[in-house]
């Protein structure tokens, strides 16, 4: 069965697509950008707060599914620069700690509302 998951603590979509959705035990989150949830702005121009922000944006629709960054078995990080790889992945270190999920990192030519990361994952119970 499919469930369609919503929170209020993570922006809403930008288009026609659900924040997450989770089937038989796994959870698929739709790519997180920094907005603010609250205002719908990006939180900063700088790569390290956009980072935070679309990872607290992630753990939102965690909670709100019952999951957890330990649940996490796949990670897809979007950036503007791959400049900027080891900044994102200081920031993204602090939520995985130990729990490293599978990864890709890509550096794309644009990305929604023109951000410079854009992060999505799956989890599973």
């Amino acid at each position: 069965m499919k469930k369609i998951i919503n929170t209020t603590n993570a922006p809403a979509a930008l288009g026609p697509y659900s924040q997450a959705i989770e089937v038989n035990g796994t959870l698929y989150v739709s790519g997180q950008i920094p907005f603010v949830p609250a205002t719908m702005t990006l939180v900063s121009e700088d790569v390290k707060e956009q980072a935070k922000q679309s990872l607290e944006n992630i753990k939102a629709i965690l909670v709100e599914a019952g999951y957890t960054f330990a649940d996490v078995v796949k990670a897809g990080v979007f950036i503007k620069d791959m400049n900027d790889f080891g900044a994102i992945n200081e920031v993204y270190a602090e939520y995985f700690g130990e729990t490293k999920p599978a990864r890709a990192c890509v550096e794309v030519a644009r990305l929604p509302k023109d951000v410079k990361v854009e992060i999505e994952v799956i989890a599973v119970k």
